[in-house]
């Protein structure tokens, strides 16, 4: 086998059933749950979003409720403020836009206010199932560490050679396997390179990726 070959195997083998962790019922949930993630983790927003999504049951709740509410609801998150804003803005966009139902495009997605590329990708992938590679944190640390990617490239570099170098039937799977790779095994700080079955094609510890 060739080298990507190789580093989906060992994916395969360490976490076959990756998926995504932030908890969601519907495609409100998810998107609400992918903005509030920013610069912030998935536990710490499962953890929010535990009560948040029984206060907020539907597009219509979230356009009644005043910002300064929001915003306190969202407290306990890093950039409570902006994500608030944000999210009343793009709820308010997806009523008048598009009849009250999360889109289901990539264009349509990103135009919702506070929604970018890896965000749209997330909801794509998870939600309407359409093959898609969103790259966080995690996913670039892991590229760049792999050599699937160069450390200068930007977030649309890596994910343009990830799509290119890996098969589209599995694209969201390697999605969500990277992700786990790199919060329970490569991470940031403290890797378990010492058990690692991917050392031959890593950069790190030579070189530190964070």
């Amino acid at each position: 086998m060739g080298r990507v070959e190789d580093i989906l195997s060992v994916f395969d083998q360490m976490f076959p059933d990756a998926y995504c962790e932030l908890n969601h019922t519907n495609a409100l949930e998810l998107l609400i749950a992918v903005m509030l993630s920013a610069q912030t983790t998935d536990a710490s927003v499962n953890r929010l979003t535990d009560k948040l999504f029984k206060k907020y049951r539907s597009i219509e709740d979230y356009i009644k409720t005043p910002l300064e509410t929001l915003q306190e609801d969202l407290k306990q998150l890093g950039l409570y403020k902006n994500k608030a804003k944000n999210i009343k803005k793009t709820v308010q966009f997806i009523k008048d836009k598009h009849n009250g139902k999360v889109p289901s495009s990539q264009i349509e997605l990103e135009s919702l206010p506070g929604v970018g590329r890896k965000t749209a990708n997330v909801v794509l992938s998870v939600w309407f199932d359409v093959p898609r590679i969103a790259v966080d944190t995690h996913v670039e640390r892991v590229s760049k560490r792999l050599k699937l990617a160069y450390l200068k490239d930007n977030t649309v570099k890596v994910e343009e050679k990830l799509m290119r170098k890996i098969p589209k039937d599995r694209w969201s799977k390697t999605h969500h396997q990277m992700i786990f790779f790199g919060r329970y095994h490569c991470t940031a700080r403290n890797p378990k390179c010492e058990k690692c079955p991917l050392k031959e094609p890593c950069r790190y510890p030579n070189i530190n990726i964070r």
